[in-house]
Parts: C-alpha cells; sequence; structure tokens
C-alpha cells in the first residue's frame, strides 16, 4: 500500500523515561531531570535524528505516588527557551491547560516561545484531568468533563484571536518616519463569552509561525471533537494497529465533518520500543525493567485511571469488570479509562498482569525487537493508515533514545520512510503544515458595520 510523504516522529520528554521502573536502572541518573544539561543532550541527541520535535508533558500538581517514581517536572516555557537557545531545527512543544491558566497568558507565552525559537513552537492543549491539581487553584474538584472541554474551546478560540490581534504588516520600524507600528493594524478584540472576557490586543506581533502548532491528545468523544475541530497534530494512545486504524478512520471523518482537509491534521500514537541487537536481547532488556516495579505504584497508576481502590482486588483474579465504574462515571481519563478496560477484555488480563502490560508505556503500543522489527511494525502502522508518525516514548533516557535514533532512524531512512535532513525551519515546516492567514479584520469590521 503506496502513502505520499514521510512519518512523523516526535520525542515525548518524561523524566528517566517511560517505563516506571527507568529510573533505578544503574546507568539512570533521577537527580539530572531537574539539570538543563540532562534536557540539553537529549535534544541533540533528537536533532541528530532529524527528529520533528520534542515534547514536554506538564502537571499542576504533586502526586502522592512520588514515593515510587521520578514524577516531578520543570517548568515547560522556561525548559524550552533554555532548548531554543542550544537547539537549531527541532520543533519545541509545550503543555499548557485550559483549566488552570488565562487565555492571554498562554497566548503571550506560545508567541514568545516561537519569537525566541525561530518559529519552533507547539501548544499542547490539555484541559487537566486530576483533582490534585485542582485543589491547587482553590476548586474542590475538577469541574465536568464536559464543561471542561466547553471552557477549553473558548480558550482556544481567544488565544488564537489574540494571536491575530496584530496583522501581519503591522510592525513597520521605520526609523526614518519614526513610526513603529500602524495603530490601524492592531485591533482589540472586546471578546465575551461564558468563561472570558478578553479585551486585546496582545502586546507582541503577530508570531512567526502565525499560530504556533496546535497539538491534542484527548481520546474521549468530546476530546475526539475538539481534536478535529482544531488540532493539527493529535497524539493518541493506541494499543494495536486494528485500534489504530479504527481512531485514525473517525478522526479524519470528524475532521472532514468540519470541513477540514486530510493534510492538515497529523495523527501520532504512542510508541515505546525496548531495543536490542537481537530480539532475545530486546526481550531481557524489557523483563529486566520489569523486575524493577513496585506494585505499589502500579497499583495506584490503576486506582487512579478507575478512580477505585484497585489493592482490594486479587492481583491474579481477572479485572473486576463489574465493580469498575463505567467510562462516561469517569471525571478524568476517559480515553485510558476505556483503553486499560478492552486490552484487559481482549487479552483476558489479570490485574497483576494489565499492571504489567502498561509499565513500560501507560497504554500506548509497545514492543521489544530489534532496529529492523520495530522498523516494520512503524512501516505496518505507517502503511495501513493507523499513523502519520510515531509520538515516540524512549523506555529509558537517554539510552534508549540514542538507540533508537542511532540503529531504527537509519533503517526507516533507507527505506524512504523518514527524512535525512531538515528541509524547513519551523515546526510547522516539519510537519508540512501551512502558515494560518491572519484574522481578516478590516472585512470583519465591514461586516459589523453593515449589520448595525
Amino acid at each position: 500500500m503506496k502513502r505520499d510523504g514521510m512519518m512523523h516522529l516526535n520525542l515525548f520528554v518524561m523524566g528517566n523515561g517511560h517505563h516506571e521502573a527507568a529510573w533505578r536502572l544503574h546507568e539512570s541518573a533521577p537527580d539530572h531531570v531537574t539539570g538543563i544539561d540532562y534536557y540539553k543532550r537529549l535534544a541533540h541527541i533528537a536533532e541528530r535524528g532529524k527528529l520533528d520535535s520534542l515534547f514536554l508533558a506538564d502537571a499542576y500538581g504533586l502526586p502522592p505516588t512520588i514515593q515510587y517514581k521520578v514524577l516531578m517536572s520543570l517548568e515547560p516555557f522556561t525548559l524550552l527557551s533554555a532548548l531554543a537557545m542550544c537547539t537549531e531545527r527541532i520543533g519545541l512543544i509545550g503543555t499548557a491547560s485550559t483549566t488552570y491558566n488565562e487565555p492571554f497568558h498562554v497566548a503571550r507565552k506560545f508567541a514568545s516561545l516561537d519569537f525566541i525559537s525561530g518559529g519552533r513552537a507547539g501548544w499542547n492543549i490539555v484541559t487537566s484531568t486530576s483533582d490534585v491539581t485542582a485543589a491547587n487553584f482553590a476548586d474542590e474538584r475538577l469541574p465536568a468533563h464536559s464543561e471542561r472541554y466547553e471552557r477549553a474551546g473558548e480558550f482556544l478560540e481567544v488565544v488564537q484571536r489574540l494571536w491575530d490581534s496584530w496583522e501581519d504588516d503591522a510592525l513597520l520600524a521605520d526609523q526614518t518616519e519614526g513610526v513603529y507600528a500602524d495603530t490601524e493594524r492592531i485591533h482589540q478584540l472586546n471578546y465575551k463569552g461564558r468563561f472570558f472576557a478578553v479585551r486585546g490586543p496582545l502586546n507582541l506581533p503577530r508570531p512567526p509561525q502565525g499560530h504556533p502548532l496546535l497539538v491534542q491528545a484527548g481520546a474521549s468523544d468530546s476530546g475526539k471533537a475538539f481534536a478535529a475541530g482544531s488540532a493539527e497534530v493529535v497524539y493518541t494512545a493506541q494499543n494495536t494497529m486494528e485500534d489504530g486504524r479504527r481512531f485514525y478512520a473517525d478522526l479524519h471523518a470528524r475532521a472532514a465533518a468540519c470541513g477540514r482537509s486530510s493534510w492538515e491534521m497529523k495523527v501520532l500514537p504512542g510508541f515505546c520500543a525496548v531495543i536490542g541487537d537481537t530480539e532475545a536481547e530486546a526481550v531481557e532488556k524489557e523483563n529486566s525493567l520489569h523486575e524493577l516495579i513496585q506494585p505499589e505504584f502500579g497499583l495506584s497508576r490503576l486506582s487512579n485511571v478507575f478512580k477505585t481502590d484497585m489493592s482490594v482486588f486479587d492481583l491474579d483474579e481477572p479485572l473486576p469488570f463489574d465493580k469498575l465504574p463505567k467510562q462516561e462515571e469517569i471525571n478524568g481519563h476517559r480515553g485510558r479509562h476505556q483503553l486499560f478496560m478492552d486490552m484487559a477484555r481482549r487479552e483476558g488480563l489479570t490485574v497483576r498482569q494489565l499492571m504489567m502490560r502498561t509499565a513500560s508505556s501507560r497504554g500506548h503500543y509497545a514492543m521489544a525487537g530489534t532496529p529492523v522489527q520495530i522498523a516494520d511494525e512503524m512501516e505496518r502502522w505507517f502503511m495501513n493508515r493507523a499513523a502519520d508518525g510515531f509520538n515516540l516514548m524512549p523506555p529509558y533516557l537517554p539510552g534508549s533514545l540514542e538507540e533508537f535514533v542511532d540503529k531504527v532512524v537509519p533503517e526507516l531512512q533507507n527505506r524512504g520512510l523518514f527524512r535525512t535532513e531538515y528541509e524547513g525551519f519551523t515546526l510547522r515546516d516539519h510537519y508540512g503544515l501551512k502558515r494560518p492567514p491572519c484574522r481578516n479584520w478590516r472585512h470583519s469590521h465591514e461586516q459589523a458595520v453593515r449589520q448595525q
């Protein structure tokens, strides 16, 4: 099956790696996760591999499971700005919640990052899913799922209007005439909605990319509807290629219903690969990681997904489906809840087996194999339209990232599936996405006058 174009690869940076026991490996350095040199090294490896982008997740609360795993992280805007200074091409994507931020702040921060990086900024849009976060922002509990997405839609609308509040040619910098900016091309929003009232304009010119790249990862119906209407890159957790194909087709059908073309959105499933020169070596590496798992952490992780104390169940009995809440009763990770339930049903997993199966990838696709086997699987997903590329989740860092860049990337390049050099400079260039035109303020004004 032939496909035009090449796959896209994003590095998902998390602590010492995505396997929950990665920090316990003797070659890991848990204390480095708050040091800039560690992230500079990861960024340089990823850029050497010509990856499209790197991505930093973020949370606004410290979970109690910090006892068992490295779970804190540096603030994304600060870290990505530092990484912009030591990299040249790789895109820089950071997370910001629409539930616990204000649109003006987010619009200004991402515009600033886009200027600092020369057009390499991307925003991973999240709604937050934890009561731990809510407690840090004067809310006793997280707002309802549907309300969070309604707020997210309005939040994004305001941010995009702020990015467009300066027309592209508003900045004159005419030293001879003494005119810095054309104020007729800088516009107030005077926005009033259910959640926000923002006058504007932004106190920065329009960002180099017009709009920094928009990324989203919701898997519930509300999340997919939001992604289909707005997201340009979609991160997703799919455990089989068949599930990936269904998600891909569904999301593209939703996007088409919103009047969007297929090229406007790239779908990147998470992919966690343990790499060995032989399959036996890869499996041995994976088993070595599994042996370091703390059962208490795994149970806590499952309890958070299912919103149920999983420690009361026999670990070696099948998952007790009848004693767990249904998806519509979950106010947090609805998509992840359904994915875990489907996986356990399909494979007949016990509580312990589900805990082990999700230890490295939290439900994303994971495999152990040789570089050729891993490239084969990536090619299979790509060619069968289960993915436009992958959100890479190295199980341990920096080692498994180096192995991927040095052994899997050349295999993909030899097959003509991945770039050998960067062709553009902006993050939109890497993903083959156009720079969005600025809102037509004059046309909007003329319409408003005619309607009066």
